[in-house]
């Protein structure tokens, strides 16, 4: 998801991706890791740099191999189904995907950054991780995500507010005009709550694919929210706003 991290101050500091901001800097340490395409944003309670890569190399080699063997992995649109002998991370992109109707692929920002999540997790009360656009937050802090959505008039203009006591939580969004997300929809922002950053991650890219024009807004929240486990759903498209599910969102 594009996005912007607040405190309850909503004290901004920019970084270096037009989307990223933080919120204040005792609030965590934040660092970047990059491997290949792979290119995350981490706050934990302590610089665990060396830790996130060790964990984003691994799961990367997990999905390149899988990928060398089943090729199809790569390049499907459409869901695979389940693989029991793959490995985890795989079988979860697998998994998450046939629910929400999309190929495996389209979960992988999620994967990647739950995954990392979870592993940074065995060192850190907290963690945040950002995978282009996508996050998978852990905290003992309320946060409000703020949503960019383009050059839509509502971009940056509302928050997604995330409490403690729901996270894990993944936030993902998909963009048919921001970034490298393929959609096949018109919205400029599409984001998904769930307890998983795989489901959300995925379902961003089902629900963005089946806004054609903003009357279908409506229509694709209801299909979003029929999904098992997703909690939330916000579209975002032009000045249109829809919003459904266990979610609350702030004006900023």
């Amino acid at each position: 998801m594009f996005f912007h991290l607040f405190n309850e101050m909503s004290h901004v500091l920019y970084k270096d991706k037009h989307y990223r901001s933080v919120i204040a800097e005792d609030f965590f340490k934040s660092y970047q890791i990059k491997v290949s395409e792979t290119d995350l944003y981490i706050r934990t309670d302590t610089d665990l740099s060396d830790k996130a890569l060790q964990s984003v190399i691994k799961h990367r080699n997990f999905i390149e191999e899988y990928i060398k063997k089943r090729p199809d992995f790569l390049s499907s649109l459409a869901p695979l189904g389940e693989d029991s002998r793959a490995p985890e991370i795989v079988r979860e992109m697998l998994k998450f995907t046939t629910i929400a109707h999309v190929g495996p692929m389209a979960s992988v920002a999620g994967a990647l950054a739950e995954f990392v999540g979870f592993d940074l997790l065995k060192y850190s009360g907290n963690a945040i991780v950002e995978n282009g656009g996508d996050v998978f937050i852990k905290t003992h802090k309320a946060l409000r995500v703020g949503i960019f959505a383009a050059d839509s008039s509502l971009s940056m203009k509302v928050a997604i507010r995330v409490l403690p006591e729901e996270t894990p939580m993944g936030v993902c969004t998909s963009s048919a005009s921001v970034g490298h997300s393929l959609s096949f929809g018109i919205a400029d922002a599409v984001c998904v709550t769930s307890q998983s950053a795989i489901l959300a991650d995925a379902v961003a890219t089902f629900i963005g694919n089946r806004v054609k024009k903003k009357e279908d807004i409506k229509k694709a929240i209801e299909d979003g929210l029929k999904i098992n486990g997703v909690r939330g759903l916000i579209i975002i498209s032009g000045d249109s706003l829809g919003v459904g599910g266990n979610i609350e969102i702030e004006r900023i």
